[in-house]
């Protein structure tokens, strides 16, 4: 084993000596997986062809271990560490994974996982590429939730299965009874899927692993379960590899996920390359389909892209060389965590399998799975999960699921009702007389256009006079308006500013959203306020004026105390007299006063300090008061020049709590129904208040618009019609922000077969950037759009400790260090008078601190030198310096 080492090593120093980097990967298989090794092989061809012309060289390392013998892959995993491996891959299946792991995490080599596990942890230097199971439990949460699944059956395989299915518990989306059966050890399964035939079950999630999936459902079949009243959730992953041909015309509704997009041509040219790394046990001829990649092919590929992407964007930034870390040494890879670092940051990857980020634990986050359900023509996408937004369903239902209407809508001819509403539908302007469609334009006329490309149906435009959405005629109990033309047969499909609510949605059916809006305020603009008398105090917030106050007060007394303190501020009045009979100190407190605010005012005094404590108090006093002033003078002028702007409310609640400002809205209209069942209090007083003063209410948004230019009225609108006006009126101003989140939609008749179709294509022009294209064009370009570029509101904002609050603590923390730099100064000249005078320091100490604690007078006595008589006289024969007046004279 050492000579093995030894030789390693010498061959890495040979490669840096010439300058070469060597990365090598480890993967360990369980068994033969030609769909895995395939992979990998590919990856690692892709990643050789980018490398090509670098430095770099890419070794792999293969091992194939046994599923459930630790001893045996330990050996293996350390007989691969000694190659110098710079990131093991796998286990994909059995019990080994967490002894790699531990060797892993023991070297500091990235130990990269791309398989199930329902006890995923988090691993020091480990990352899954596999959706944590709580993501696919939330997930399947959410799609039986958006099916309306009440009472449901789920079979699951074993134990780790039953860990699945009680995170799906935990959150059950129904109060109705969930049964829980598991399947036998098989191979066969047909008592249990018997007795849940009996049961009259027909709702069921499938939680079995990829291996007996196939079965089970054929079994299934064959006992029963697989009618057109049937419907199921299958948990994996992989379904979409099923050969699935014999359930197509059961009638039965079989839903799914997957984690990659088969038919992305991305995908389908990378996968084309793998039919050249087949295994040898693969005919020569055999093509790899891209429907048949399993998850773990998909994900082992871009665990290859990711780390070698991430390891060559290291190098770049450190220099990255291999090391042998044997099992039996203490030495471990020096680069492993800051790898791993990396690779759990990284961002703008994008593989086979999508997005791939990760959290802080090494788990996979931001995932998009594909829903998809079974047809007469195979599967096809009816929505979309991920982390984020939940789940978005494109129109599904299971009736159309079962019978593969999948229509073709080309040569299928739609009656469009429509409202002459801005922008949505109006009379184009035109010297020339026109006839059909042409008659109109608008947004909702050129969104009909947009859809009539895309699916070849076509369609004629009437209109509905009234301009009304529709609502429930409380006598007839019939709707009224472009809904009830819809419900009526007159019309198949309605399109204008018709909010989908939960009251239509009840009778009729809406295509997804093509445009997201809420309800807000429409008032005249707000008016310009001259600035106050006392303005030029706006500058700083009253809490910064206060603290000002104080930093000013509080410095002019500590110069006062530290010069005081300090010997070397007490200086001989009268340089000419050698002896002087007392010291003077220029700091008194009015002084001190004088002084920090003449650096305030940036004008200065004849006073300068002369201790170098005092001295640093001032510098430390002069950097704040300029970074202070300099503030000052640079929000001054904002106020002084920039007018404030002065609203009589600002929100919802501030207009209902006012009594001068009238207020409304449509009457029968989305908006009223929406403050009718609402349950917040000030909906609910907007409502009540309205039906006392059933005036404020209007016919219409033009109506309403006239009374707030004409009146003291707000008019409670939807936003985007707000910002049509506002685009065009600059009188009006849109007030506060959404009340609301709802959406517009193409109504059509309740389970319509063209639902799909319609509201995938609006969901694919609003992908390209269509949608917003055609909004702008309409808001802001025609019909007189963009006449009011309203310029943003510069009004100044006050500074508050926010701002400044950095200068008081560099005042605080040089005010600190002066005071500090006071007392060593007097400790270090009472230190010098008592050792040369030979006199107790405590004394000295003591008459000191009475003297500086006395807060007054500016003057103190000096010592003076013993004259030669007294020196003559002194029985001790020494040279001392003796003080006139011994003790200090207080009372002076």
């Amino acid at each position: 084993m050492n000579c093995i080492f030894g030789l390693v090593s010498l061959i890495l120093v040979f490669a840096e000596c010439t300058g070469e980097t060597t990365i090598t990967l480890g993967i360990l298989y369980n068994e033969e997986n030609s769909m895995l090794e395939t992979a990998f092989k590919s990856s690692v061809d892709v990643v050789k062809s980018k490398i090509a012309t670098s430095d770099v060289k890419l070794n792999v390392v293969s091992q194939t271990v046994p599923l459930y013998d630790s001893f045996k892959t330990q050996h293996f995993v350390c007989d691969m560490l000694i190659n110098g491996v710079s990131g093991m891959f796998g286990p994909s299946i059995g019990n080994t994974a967490p002894i790699v792991q531990s060797i892993c995490d023991y070297k500091e080599i990235p130990h990269i996982q791309t398989r199930w596990d329902i006890n995923q942890k988090r691993g020091s230097c480990q990352i899954n590429l596999y959706p944590h199971p709580s993501t696919l439990s939330k997930a399947l949460v959410d799609l039986i939730s958006a099916i309306n699944w009440e009472s449901f059956t789920i079979i699951y395989e074993n134990n780790d299965s039953l860990m699945q299915v009680t995170n799906i518990l935990k959150f059950p989306p129904t109060n109705h009874p969930i049964r829980i059966r598991q399947l036998s050890s098989g191979p066969n399964y047909r008592k249990e899927l018997r007795e849940i035939k009996d049961s009259g079950e027909t709702k069921i999630l499938l939680d079995c692993s990829f291996n007996i999936l196939s079965e089970v459902l054929y079994q299934a079949q064959q006992v029963g379960l697989m009618g057109s009243e049937h419907n199921f959730i299958i948990a994996s992953l992989d379904m979409h590899t099923l050969d699935l041909d014999p359930f197509k015309y059961s009638g039965t509704t079989i839903i799914g996920m997957r984690l990659v997009k088969p038919y992305d041509n991305e995908f389908k040219n990378i996968v084309s390359q793998w039919t050249y790394n087949l295994s040898p046990l693969e005919p020569d001829d055999k093509v790899v389909i891209p429907e048949t990649i399993q998850v773990e092919a998909a994900l082992i590929y871009d665990a290859v892209q990711l780390f070698t992407t991430t390891i060559f964007g290291l190098s770049k930034e450190i220099e990255i060389s291999e090391t042998p870390t044997p099992c039996n040494s203490s030495l471990s890879w020096k680069h492993g965590f800051t790898l791993i670092n990396h690779m759990k940051m990284v961002k703008d990857f994008k593989g086979l399998t999508g997005k791939v980020k990760f959290d802080q634990e090494g788990f996979r986050t931001d995932v998009e799975l594909e829903l998809v359900d079974l047809t007469q023509n195979g599967l096809r996408v009816i929505g979309w999960w991920n982390m984020k937004t939940g789940i978005n369903m494109l129109g599904f239902d299971s009736e159309s699921a079962s019978n593969g209407n999948d229509l073709d809508l080309r040569n299928k001819s739609f009656v469009v009702i429509t409202a002459l509403t801005k922008p949505y539908a109006m009379v184009k302007l035109s010297s020339q007389t026109l006839e059909g469609n042409d008659r109109y334009e608008g947004f909702g006329i050129d969104l009909i256009k947009e859809l009539s490309e895309m699916s070849g149906f076509n369609y004629t435009f009437i209109i509905q006079e009234d301009l009304s959405s529709g609502y429930i005629d409380q006598k007839t109990k019939k709707w009224t308006g472009m809904i009830g033309e819809v419900i009526n047969g007159n019309a198949d499909l309605a399109i204008a500013d018709i909010t989908i609510t939960r009251l239509r949605e009840h009778d009729v059916d809406f295509t997804s959203p093509f445009m997201n809006l809420g309800i807000s305020i429409l008032y005249k603009k707000s008016t310009k306020s001259s600035p106050s008398l006392f303005s030029f105090l706006a500058p700083f917030s009253p809490f910064v004026w206060l603290w000002v106050i104080t930093a000013y007060c509080g410095v002019s007394v500590l110069l006062f105390i530290m010069a005081r303190i300090s010997p070397y501020e007490w200086t001989n009045p009268y340089p000419c007299i050698e002896e002087p009979e007392y010291l003077e100190n220029q700091f008194s407190m009015s002084n001190a006063f004088w002084f920090t605010i003449g650096s305030l005012m940036q004008q200065g005094s004849d006073i300068a300090p002369i201790a170098v404590s005092t001295r640093l108090v001032a510098g430390i006093w002069w950097f704040f008061t300029l970074i202070m002033v300099s503030s000052y003078t640079a929000n001054l002028a904002a106020f002084l020049t920039v007018e404030g702007v002065s609203d009589p409310f600002k929100t919802a609640e501030g207009l209902v709590n006012q009594n001068v400002i009238a207020y409304g809205l449509k009457e029968k209209g989305s908006t009223d129904e929406y403050f009718k069942e609402s349950t917040n209090p000030t909906y609910k007083k907007i409502y009540d208040t309205l039906q006392k003063h059933k005036s404020w209410y209007t016919d219409g948004n033009d109506a309403g618009v006239e009374k707030v230019l004409n009146e003291n009225y707000a008019f409670f609108m939807e936003s985007t019609s707000i910002e049509y006006m506002v685009e065009r009126n600059c009188k009006l101003a849109q007030i506060g922000g959404l009340l609301d989140n709802k959406g517009y939609g193409i109504v059509m008749k309740k389970n319509a077969s063209y639902r799909n179709t319609l509201s995938a294509n609006i969901l694919n022009l609003q992908e390209k950037g269509k949608l917003t294209a055609l909004k702008n064009k309409w808001w802001k370009e025609k019909r007189g759009g963009g006449a009011c570029q309203d310029t943003e509101n510069n009004e100044a904002s006050e500074l508050s400790m926010k701002n400044v609050g950095g200068v008081f603590i560099v005042l605080c923390s040089g005010v600190g260090v002066s005071a500090i730099l006071a007392f060593l100064e007097m400790f270090w000249k009472l230190w010098k008078t008592t050792t040369k005078e030979k006199v107790s320091f405590k004394s000295e100490f003591k008459d000191e601190l009475k003297f500086i604690a006395k807060c007054r007078g500016s003057t103190k006595p000096a010592r003076k030198k013993q004259n030669s008589s007294a020196s003559n006289s002194n029985p001790t024969g020494s040279n001392q310096y003796v003080n006139s007046a011994r003790h200090y004279d207080y009372e002076s």
